[in-house]
């Protein structure tokens, strides 16, 4: 729920014909200015385009605006059924506004990617862990007593903590319940937003917390560790016993409430999330791939060894991951990853609150060295390896600009095609490849 670039376009390198126009006019007005008076001339109108663009942007915002309210007229009414007081809806709609710049960034796309170096070097940069520790040593009862309770690694929960919201300094402050009424009638995810906003309503109906403090990300996520309202609704925990669940305010139930998820996500206690290890030469990287787990056991048969030398920890099911390509560090990961991709189902998220817990926790980083000398592919690259894939029978699905597993498989079949590691990963050589062929 980061980082737009907006293009500008050249500037016309000759003055525009109004410029030449103006500047003649005002010659002739100086030389007359030398043999007559000045003399008094009414203010010019303003262009006729520009009051007409006011006066239809104005239109255009009435319509909307009563648009709007029809649409959560008719939300009420369901809201209503399906068991929302009228008091609830009172609270909730009576000062709802529709804000254009959550339509904005839901509709927005970023034209270029980022690393996964790039995004590490951010998420788990040392700034953030020594503020970590400190938050970390601020709160240990809750953090602690919400470990012991769910079973989960206290180092895990203060990453997560950190990586949602730099520890309760960046929750968001868009008020949850104008944000999910505008993206329900926005209309692209309607049936999802209508869904979170019934489940805000529940949540404001409960008493857990006042309209004016729900507040959080543009696309609805809340409080100090990002829960949806229907995620608030099944894992939320009043940890404090005052009788709210209170993920905003209260560290004892923001803790609880995120280790309950974790816990009844299937986080197995006292069982690392992953761990960095070396690849024995020639293994076939093309089985580096979260979806393909065996017991570490097996891994270990093969030659794949942690880099310190200890045992590689006792998983049932493992998977060795190459997030940067054949050249980047390489990781086995285990059941507890699995979880955390639960939580937010990104691979570099989950690897985020995988290294930050490692670092705060007093042991090392990513002992490897990152490919720095490659480039992320934007979004139209990514589109154009697509289609080129597709063209030569490779089929990755329709070309979107978004590196997913059916783009990632083609990509890997491409590279076994003519005898190159298939790991999977995209970069400009291979683009440059497949537009050459």
């Amino acid at each position: 729920m980061k980082d737009r670039i907006g293009k500008m376009s050249s500037p016309d390198p000759s003055p525009p014909r109004s410029l030449v126009f103006a500047a003649m006019a005002l010659a002739v007005a100086l030389l007359a200015a030398c043999t007559t008076q000045p003399t008094k001339t009414p203010p010019s109108p303003s262009p006729p385009t520009t009051v007409g663009q006011s006066t239809d942007a104005t239109a255009d915002a009435e319509r909307q605006h009563k648009a709007f309210e029809r649409w959560v007229t008719v939300f009420r009414a369901s809201a209503s059924a399906a068991g929302i007081d009228e008091a609830t809806l009172k609270l909730a709609f009576a000062d709802v506004r529709y804000l254009p710049r959550v339509v904005e960034l839901d509709r927005a796309q970023p034209e270029y990617t980022r690393t996964v170096w790039s995004y590490l070097d951010s998420a788990v940069s040392p700034q953030r862990v020594a503020l970590g520790q400190d938050r970390w040593l601020q709160f240990r009862a809750d953090i602690d007593a919400a470990a012991a309770r769910y079973g989960v690694a206290p180092a895990i929960l203060v990453a997560i903590w950190g990586v949602e919201s730099n520890y309760g300094s960046n929750f968001g402050s868009i008020p949850t319940i104008d944000a999910l009424a505008t993206l329900g009638f926005e209309g692209r995810r309607e049936a999802w937003a209508r869904g979170q906003l019934l489940a805000a309503l529940r949540i404001l109906q409960s008493g857990d917390i006042e309209r004016a403090q729900m507040i959080g990300s543009w696309a609805g996520a809340m409080g100090q560790t990002q829960f949806l309202p229907s995620v608030f609704l099944g894992y939320a925990v009043d940890a404090d016993g005052d009788g709210r669940r209170d993920i905003w305010g209260s560290m004892a139930d923001v803790m609880a409430s995120t280790a309950n998820f974790l816990a009844r996500s299937g986080w197995q206690a006292d069982q690392p999330w992953g761990v960095e290890v070396r690849l024995p030469p020639g293994f076939d990287v093309g089985r580096a791939d979260v979806a393909l787990r065996q017991p570490s056991s097996l891994w270990a048969a093969e030659g794949v060894q942690t880099n310190n030398g200890a045992p590689l920890p006792q998983y049932a099911e493992a998977a060795v991951l190459l997030p940067a390509g054949a050249r980047g560090p390489a990781f086995l990961v285990g059941p507890n990853f699995q979880v955390i991709l639960r939580y937010n189902n990104s691979t570099s998220y989950a690897l985020a609150v995988g290294l930050l817990a490692q670092r705060l926790a007093g042991d090392p980083g990513v002992q490897a060295a990152w490919p720095r000398d490659l480039d992320a592919l934007s979004r139209q690259q990514l589109k154009a390896l697509q289609a080129a894939l597709n063209q030569r029978g490779f089929d990755s699905g329709t070309p979107d600009g978004v590196m997913g597993p059916n783009t990632r498989g083609a990509l890997r079949r491409y590279q076994r095609s003519v005898g190159l590691a298939a790991d999977g990963y995209p970069t400009l050589d291979l683009l440059q490849r497949l537009e050459a062929q």
